[in-house]
C-alpha cells in the first residue's frame, strides 16, 4: 500500500477535490427527497402552481450544480488513476532493470508481464473508482440515515437494521472473494506464459506438428483460468440479490408502517416519498459500494503482487565510484580461483577458474554444451556476482566498479542476436548514442554487414521489425556485432555469435577484428576450434572446470579434451 499512496501523492491535489466534489454533488442528492416532499405536501396538496414551479426550477439549479461537480470529479479521478498507473509501470520497470538476474531467475517473464498490465490495470480501475466513491457513499448512507430519523425516527430505526444487514453481506462476501481473485491472477500468470513460449516457439512447434498438443495444453490452463473467474464470479453475483432482497423489503415494511401514520395522521404523504428515495439511495449507494469492495479486492490482489517484485531488493551492488585509475594496469581481465554456483543449484557450474590476460589480447573459450562457457562471461559482465574467489577488472576488483563505468568497459554480443523494433541505424546506437554515420559505417564494414545494409532501400534508416524478423539469423548476427562495435569498448566479448555465418564471412570477420585499435581485449566463445586458433590464449572448459589453458599449438599437446575437439571437426573439414 506505501507504494500506492507514494503515487498518489504526486497528484495530491486532485486526489482530496475528486472526493470532495463528489461529497459536495451527494449533497444536492439528499436534498432532492425533501423538496420533492415539500412540493406534494405544500404545493400538489395546496394547488399553489407557482410554488410547485418555484421548487422546479431549484431543483433544475441544483441538478445543474451537482452535473458539474461529478464531470470535474470524474476527470480528477480518471487522471489521478491514469498518472498512478503510469508511474507503478515505470516504477516496476525500472525495478526490474534494477534487480540482478539472480532475482530475476526466479520471477518468470509472464508473471511480470501479467504484474505489469494486468495487475496495473486493476489497480488503477480501484483508485478511480475509490476516488469517486469512497467519501460520497458513505456520506449518502449516513445522510439518508439520519435525514431519515428527522422526518420520523421509528422508521428510521428500519433503516439502521437494514443498513447493518447490507454491510454484513457486502463485507461477508469481499471477505469470501479476496483470496479468489489472488488464484485468478495466478492462473492468468500461467496462460500468459504458455502463450509466450507458444509465440516464442512457433517455428519448433510448427516443425514437430505439436500444434495440437500445445493447444491442449493451452486449454487447460485457460480451462483453469475459466473454471477460477467463474467460481469468483458466482460468489460475487450473490451479493446483489441479497441486497435488493433486504432493500425491497425494507420498502415494503415502511410502505405499510408508513399508511398507518399517514391514517392517523402522525405522517404526511410527502414524507413517505421522502423516506422511500432515501432507502432507494441507500441501495443505490451500498450496491456502488458493494462494486467498489469488489474492485478493491482485485486491486489490493494485484497491488500486493506489484508490491512482491517493488519490494525485490537486487543482492548486486554496485559502488558509485571506482577510485582508481583503470588505464594504469596493462591486465585486462584475471580470474584467482573462481567457484560458481546457481542460486538452487546442486553443485557449482564453474570450479576453481584461474586464469589472466594483457590488455589487447584475443582469449578463446571452448568447451562441449553445458561446460560453463557462457556462464564465464556473465562473470565477466557481472550479472552474477561469484561464489568465490576474485575477479579484476584493469587490475581493480569487479565489486569495487561502478555499474556505468563497468558497462561502457565492456560490449558483448549474446548467443542469440538480439534486435529490437526500430531501425538499424536506432539498433547500432544502443553501442554509442553519439556515434556518427561514419562510425556506423566503420562498424558495419568490420562486421561484414555494410553490404546487405546498402542493398537495403532505406540503408541506415531500413526499419527492422520486432527480434529483427525481416533479418535472417546471419544478418542479425553481424548486425549485433556491428551494434559491439560501435560502443568502441575496451574489452568486446563474442559469445559464439559466428554460429550463423558461412566460413567465408566467418574467416573475413575474424580477419577484420585483428585490426581493431592494439588495446581491445577480445574474448570469444565458439564450437569451432579452427576459429579460435590465431587466439593468444584459449581456455579449455569441462563441466565446469578448465581442463586446459594455453595457445593453439600447445593444446593440442597438452589438452585432451581440446585435441578431440579439434580432430572430430578436422575430420569433418570443419576446422579450418
Amino acid at each position: 500500500m506505501k507504494h500506492l499512496i507514494e503515487s498518489l501523492k504526486k497528484n495530491r491535489l486532485q486526489s482530496i477535490l475528486a472526493p470532495l466534489l463528489k461529497c459536495l454533488e451527494a449533497c444536492f442528492d439528499l436534498a432532492v427527497p425533501l423538496i420533492v416532499a415539500d412540493i406534494i405536501d405544500n404545493g400538489i396538496a395546496k394547488n399553489d402552481k407557482h410554488y410547485v414551479v418555484s421548487r422546479f426550477f431549484l431543483l433544475v439549479a441544483m441538478a445543474v450544480f451537482g452535473f458539474a461537480c461529478c464531470v470535474v470529479a470524474q476527470f480528477f479521478s480518471a487522471k489521478v488513476a491514469v498518472d498512478t498507473g503510469a508511474d507503478l509501470r515505470h516504477r516496476l520497470l525500472a525495478k526490474i532493470q534494477s534487480l540482478s538476474l539472480k532475482e530475476l531467475d526466479k520471477v518468470t517473464t509472464s508473471t511480470l508481464i501479467t504484474r505489469m498490465t494486468s495487475d496495473i490495470n486493476q489497480i488503477q480501475n480501484g483508485v478511480n473508482l475509490f476516488l469517486r466513491l469512497f467519501l460520497r457513499s458513505p456520506f449518502i448512507v449516513l445522510g439518508a440515515t439520519v435525514l431519515a430519523f428527522s422526518i420520523n425516527a421509528n422508521l428510521a430505526l428500519i433503516f439502521v437494521v437494514a443498513i447493518a444487514l447490507l454491510f454484513l453481506i457486502v463485507f461477508g462476501v469481499m471477505t469470501v472473494t479476496a483470496s479468489h481473485y489472488r488464484r485468478v491472477q495466478q492462473n492468468l500468470d500461467n496462460v500468459t506464459e504458455i502463450t509466450n513460449e507458444n509465440l516464442d516457439g512457433v517455428r519448433v512447434i510448427r516443425a514437430f506438428s505439436r500444434e495440437k498438443k500445445q493447444q491442449e495444453k493451452f486449454e487447460a490452463a485457460n480451462s483453469i483460468l475459466l473454471s477460477s473467474q467463474i467460481e469468483v464470479g458466482r460468489i460475487a453475483s450473490i451479493m446483489n440479490p441479497l441486497t435488493y432482497v433486504v432493500v425491497n423489503g425494507v420498502i415494503i415494511l415502511v410502505l405499510w408502517l408508513g399508511a398507518k401514520k399517514i391514517d392517523s395522521g402522525l405522517l404526511l404523504t410527502g414524507n413517505i416519498i421522502a423516506l422511500i428515495n432515501y432507502i432507494s439511495q441507500i441501495l443505490v449507494e451500498l450496491v456502488k459500494l458493494a462494486n467498489l469492495i469488489t474492485q478493491l479486492g482485485r486491486s489490493a490482489a494485484g497491488m500486493n503482487r506489484v508490491g512482491q517484485i517493488l519490494e525485490m531488493e537486487s543482492s548486486m551492488e554496485f559502488s558509485g565510484e571506482t577510485g582508481a585509475d583503470l588505464s594504469k594496469s596493462d591486465e585486462a581481465l584475471c580470474f584467482e580461483h573462481v567457484s560458481f554456483r546457481y542460486d538452487g543449484g546442486g553443485a557449482d557450474t564453474l570450479t576453481d577458474i584461474s586464469f589472466s590476460v594483457k590488455k589487447g589480447k584475443t582469449v578463446g573459450i571452448i568447451g562441449a554444451t553445458g561446460s560453463g562457457k557462457t556462464t564465464l562471461i556473465n562473470l565477466v559482465l557481472r550479472f552474477y556476482d561469484s561464489t568465490s574467489g576474485q575477479i579484476r577488472l584493469c587490475g581493480v576488483p569487479i565489486e569495487s566498479i561502478a555499474q556505468s563505468e563497468l558497462r561502457s568497459m565492456i560490449s558483448v554480443v549474446e548467443q542469440k542476436a538480439r534486435l529490437f523494433k526500430g531501425t538499424v541505424r536506432s539498433n547500432l546506437k544502443l553501442g554509442n548514442e553519439q556515434a556518427t554515420d561514419e562510425e556506423l559505417w566503420n562498424a558495419l564494414e568490420l562486421a561484414q554487414a555494410a553490404d546487405f545494409v546498402r542493398e537495403k532501400p532505406g540503408m541506415l534508416d531500413e526499419p527492422v521489425e520486432q527480434n529483427g524478423a525481416n533479418f535472417s539469423g546471419g544478418q542479425k548476427q553481424r548486425l549485433t556485432i556491428a551494434r559491439a562495435l560501435v560502443s568502441k569498448a575496451k574489452i568486446l566479448i563474442l559469445d559464439d555469435s559466428f554460429s550463423a555465418l558461412d566460413f567465408a564471412t566467418d574467416a573475413a570477420l575474424r580477419k577484420a577484428l585483428r585490426t581493431l585499435p592494439d588495446d581491445v581485449t577480445v574474448l570469444m566463445i565458439s564450437q569451432r576450434a579452427g576459429s579460435l586458433s590465431e587466439a593468444d590464449l584459449i581456455l579449455v572448459l569441462d563441466d565446469g572446470k578448465l581442463a586446459g589453458k594455453g595457445k593453439h599449438e600447445e593444446l593440442l599437446k597438452t589438452c585432451e579434451e581440446y585435441r578431440e575437439i579439434y580432430e572430430s571437426q578436422c575430420s569433418g573439414g570443419e576446422a579450418e
